[in-house]
């Protein structure tokens, strides 16, 4: 059968496709490798990854993370606030949770930093990268978050992983605001877990009613293997948990957040509220003091077990 003009080009067009895809592999390569989000510590840190289904707390207030990894967001009169960003290879799902919100990711304006470890800071080089957001961390951890890798004096640093370093990152003091749009955050200093770590405080409004809303970072008296809280060089680390711990306590606290949910039973609440649960689960004025009760024994038994050996 004779082929037309037409029919010629055609046939050498898809001719010229297949041998390309067949010689060159292209068409069926696997998606080129992005630094930012590549996994940090894989198979362990699966656990930080499980997806969950984005929620609004109360008012403004949102958690657009993990199982067992929160990641908090506020959104404003003049775009969106977020807290930590989980670990590099789970930033796709994050900003999928906030699209699924019905956000655009280019609406986050800031991202606040609980503490400078891979699975709570480890996204942030995607996240920034993907937002034009800027980054704001107590001071310790804006210095740890640029190096990319925990500070000499963290109690864990021995087998913490590095992660991607964030070159930009605004350090604020204990008791700073950040202001945007109609929100007000206030970082609080809750060192101990790492010297850097902040939690963050504002209000939240819904049907008239404004409560005191806090996102709290660790104050797990966490270490590496052969680490010593009694040795008299981390007195000061102690003396920072005590800090942190009489902080907690006493702020206004309405609903508590705490970055992993397991550590003040947020987990729980998650599945109680998603379940349509009345009164609103996560409002306790009291979670703030256990929160802080609770791990200030935990470290009270770390002392008098590492004092009795």
């Amino acid at each position: 059968m004779r082929m037309t003009g037409k029919r010629m080009m055609i046939g050498a067009t898809l001719a010229a496709l297949m041998m390309g895809q067949a010689g060159s592999g292209v068409a069926n390569a696997p998606p080129k490798d992005d630094p930012l989000t590549r996994p940090i510590a894989p198979g362990y840190a699966d656990r930080w990854t499980k997806p969950l289904t984005p929620i609004r707390l109360y008012g403004n207030s949102y958690l657009v993370g993990f199982t067992e990894l929160n990641v908090g967001l506020i959104r404003t009169s003049a775009g969106l606030i977020l807290i930590d960003a989980g670990v590099p290879q789970g930033v796709a799902a994050l900003e999928a949770n906030i699209r699924r919100l019905g956000f655009d990711i280019r609406q986050v304006k800031y991202i606040l930093s609980t503490e400078p470890h891979y699975d709570h800071g480890g996204g942030f080089a995607a996240m920034v990268r993907d937002s034009g957001a800027t980054v704001i961390a107590g001071k310790d951890g804006a210095t740890s978050l640029r190096l990319g890798r925990a500070l000499p004096d963290d109690p864990q640093a021995a087998h913490l992983d590095t992660f991607p370093a964030v070159p930009k990152v605004r350090a604020v003091a204990d008791g700073e605001t950040i202001t945007l749009g109609d929100v007000v955050v206030t970082a609080r200093a809750t060192p101990g877990h790492t010297s850097g770590s902040t939690s963050w405080t504002w209000k939240s409004c819904e049907q008239g009613k404004c409560i005191d809303m806090v996102f709290a970072s660790s104050l797990n008296p966490a270490s590496a293997d052969g680490y010593r809280f009694t040795d008299p060089a981390h007195a000061g680390i102690v003396a920072s948990y005590r800090r942190s711990f009489a902080t907690m306590s006493a702020l206004p606290c309405d609903l508590l957040i705490t970055a992993h949910p397991d550590q003040s039973g947020g987990d729980v609440k998650f599945q109680q509220l998603s379940a349509g649960v009345k009164p609103n689960p996560f409002l306790d004025s009291g979670a703030c003091r256990a929160y802080a009760a609770k791990f200030s024994a935990l470290l009270d038994a770390r002392l008098a077990k590492e004092g009795a050996q």
